[in-house]
């Protein structure tokens, strides 16, 4: 390597890497080291110059930054399999056995509280649901439309039982097709906030939680912005509508089976012992039942007989007589004979509150609480068990065989592969929920990268509307016509989105805003609740509530928000891409407040509301902590951690260095002090390194 060029005057000055140092210049000794001494020739400091490197290698090898959105490595901290004995071979297979059952428990209790989730949502706003598809005034709307489908979704976290309340109301013709549409709409996006809920539990881990909530995410952009260019598309044109009908009356369709049921068949045995529910009410109130709107949607009776038989009744006048020949006067009284439908129960349901005389609400609110908390412990242990199985060798195979590409030139056929396998995977489950929910937790690990998950996810919308068609197969003859058709463009609608979003790798948009979204929550892990809230929640309500008002109030208040956002995005746009073209007050969001183009003021209020959870403790506890944690080891996420920390940091002194001021040197030094800034280091001795770059 070029040696360091030589500067005329250039000495080392220890003042500005140290404090405490002295001014006096070195002395030279006969073996060539540089030694400082003062008055009393003492000797205060040595300095050894480290061997010279070139400038050129530091210009041309910049340092390296990683990349947060690489996948991990999942090492194996084990012992090798050649390195065992038989034993350890044996109990290494018992254990890889013994760790996929768990798992596949894990498993199977975490789709339950999934099922058990959206019964719970439906108790708590199942008749509320269906008092919104009963106002048929606001549903010509389509905006409105859209906004219902979202809430009512969100409500009882299940698209499938929002569609059918769709078709219903179509076969009933109490809704046209072209109200649907824009409720089917707004049901795909809906179904969408379960896998975002999942996400949430990994934010103990900043980057697991990075990658899990772009994981996410992803359905949610994708979901958003198709309704976004194809709902003014379908409002002008009615393609969907067009396209659907067209095919319904050239195919001669046939009444087929239902659907396979594959998963509900496993799960269904042990949530029936947890609750029923008589779904078809929430139809009833949509189709504005009186009857149904103070029935209890728990099912009692699980079993019945429903029969006719021929009674007496009396009725107004002879003109309401079933005829002539069964009419009858008896006094005052018109008597004929009619057929009553009688239900007779036989065996009542066996779930926990068949008996339990509460209220559908607070039964709702029971089961949310607990399926949560069944939620998250699943999904902890299915983390765990995860990251403990997939390492080493399983861990490659598993990572290549996912996120590697078809070799050139068929690396594109890739993608449209993994849409096929997304369909074909919620086509078996029968839930884009479910499979999105599972394959959240394997992106947060860093089995599967965000590009692969975007095909998958995209594929489980195709595969929740292939179950809807074939079910709307096997309706009656009456609403084959109607169901059929809504099945349709509700698949018509995923893949115009598909075309939109995914063939040319520019278009994949919602990737990159997940990303985007990703690094913003795993920063400020407050801001991925405020996004839930804020998309699913408070937009919906308010677009709804200027909906109620009419189309003048809508336009005149959505226009001016949609105008301000656009022109905020084409000034990002232009900052980012060619700043030279704006002024210069423009090209940065510096001339706002704070408030208004970063999240830091936001989190500095937020922190000082939830402070109350990280005070410091007073001398007593610390102690107290201490001991607890001697003898509980207690986790990080424990308040007596804290005070044990702090409590550590205490105890350790701090040594004040200066940075460096001048160019890059590397030294090592011997500092013996005596200065009077610092009394406590009199007679000590510390060697340290400084690196300066």
């Amino acid at each position: 390597m070029a040696p360091w060029p030589k500067l005329e005057n250039a000495q080392p000055n220890p003042e500005k890497f140290t404090e405490g140092g002295t001014s006096q210049q070195p002395s030279t000794d006969a073996k060539g080291k540089d030694t400082d001494q003062n008055a009393s020739g003492t000797s205060v400091a040595k300095i050894e110059l480290l061997p010279s490197y070139s400038t050129v290698a530091l210009i041309e090898e910049p340092p390296t930054v990683e990349d947060p959105w690489d996948l991990p490595e999942l090492q194996d901290t084990g012992i090798k399999w050649s390195e065992r004995d038989t034993k350890g071979k044996i109990l290494c297979i018992f254990k890889g056995i013994g760790k996929l059952i768990l798992l596949l428990g894990f498993l199977y209790f975490f789709v339950c509280s999934l099922d058990v989730l959206s019964s719970a949502f439906q108790l708590v706003g199942g008749k509320m649901a269906g008092q919104f598809f009963s106002n048929n005034s606001i549903l010509s709307n389509p905006v409105a439309g859209l906004m219902i489908g979202v809430l009512v979704t969100v409500m009882v976290q299940s698209s499938s039982t929002s569609s059918s309340i769709v078709v219903s109301m179509v076969a009933s013709s109490l809704l046209t097709v072209r109200a649907a549409v824009p409720i089917i709409m707004g049901a795909n996006i809906g179904t969408s906030i379960t896998n975002t809920i999942v996400a949430l539990m990994q934010a103990g881990d900043r980057n697991e939680f990075r990658r899990a909530f772009a994981g996410a995410t992803v359905h949610d952009f994708f979901n958003w912005l198709s309704v976004l260019v194809l709902l003014p598309l379908e409002a002008i044109t009615h393609y969907l509508e067009r396209l659907t009908g067209l095919m319904v009356k050239t195919l001669n369709f046939q009444n087929g089976e239902d659907a396979p049921a594959l998963l509900k068949v496993i799960t269904d045995p042990f949530t029936k012992l947890i609750v029923q529910l008589d779904k078809k009410l929430i139809n009833q109130i949509a189709m504005s039942d009186p009857e149904a709107q103070n029935k209890s949607l728990i099912k009692i009776w699980c079993k019945s007989i429903t029969y006719v038989t021929q009674q007496n009744v009396t009725v107004p006048s002879s003109e309401n007589c079933t005829s002539s020949s069964f009419c009858w006067t008896d006094g005052a009284l018109t008597w004929t004979l009619q057929n009553v439908t009688q239900q007779e129960n036989i065996a009542k349901c066996k779930h926990i509150f068949v008996n339990a005389q509460l209220p559908d609400l607070a039964v709702g609110i029971i089961l949310l609480i607990i399926s949560l908390l069944v939620l998250c412990g699943c999904l902890i242990m299915i983390v765990k068990l995860l990251g403990s199985v997939l390492k080493g060798q399983v861990a490659t195979i598993i990572k290549k065989t996912i996120n590697t590409d078809f070799p050139f030139p068929f690396s594109w056929v890739t993608g449209y592969l993994a849409i096929l396998v997304g369909a074909g995977m919620t086509f078996i489950v029968q839930s884009s929920s479910v499979f999105t929910s599972a394959l959240t937790p394997l992106i947060g690990i860093g089995v599967i990268t965000i590009e692969r998950a975007y095909p998958l996810t995209l594929g489980s919308n195709i595969g929740t509307t292939t179950t809807a068609i074939m079910a709307a197969l096997a309706s009656p003859g009456n609403t084959l016509m109607s169901s059929l058709q809504i099945a349709l463009c509700h698949f018509f609608f995923n893949i115009s989105g598909i075309l939109l979003w995914y063939p040319i790798p520019f278009t994949r948009l919602p990737i990159r805003l997940a990303k985007g979204l990703g690094n913003i929550s795993s920063k400020y892990r407050w801001f991925a609740i405020v996004y839930l809230i804020f998309l699913f929640f408070l937009t919906p309500l308010a677009v709804f509530g200027l909906s109620l008002a009419g189309w003048p109030v809508l336009v005149g208040v959505g226009v001016p928000i949609a105008l301000l956002l656009l022109l905020v995005l084409c000034l990002r746009l232009l900052q980012s891409r060619c700043p030279g073209v704006l002024p210069q007050k423009l090209r940065s969001w510096s001339f706002l407040p704070s408030w208004l183009h970063s999240l830091e003021p936001w989190d500095r209020v937020i922190s000082l509301l939830t402070s109350c959870c990280q005070r410091r403790c007073c001398c007593c506890c610390r102690m107290c902590c201490r001991v607890c944690c001697l003898m509980c080891g207690c986790t990080k996420c424990c308040h007596c951690s804290k005070c044990c920390e702090d409590l550590e940091e205490k105890e350790e002194p701090e040594v004040p260095i200066k940075g460096p001021e001048v160019f890059s040197i590397a030294m090592s030094q011997d500092v013996r002090g005596e200065g009077k800034a610092h009394p406590d280091a009199l007679d000590t001795k510390s060697t340290f390194t400084i690196t300066a770059f």
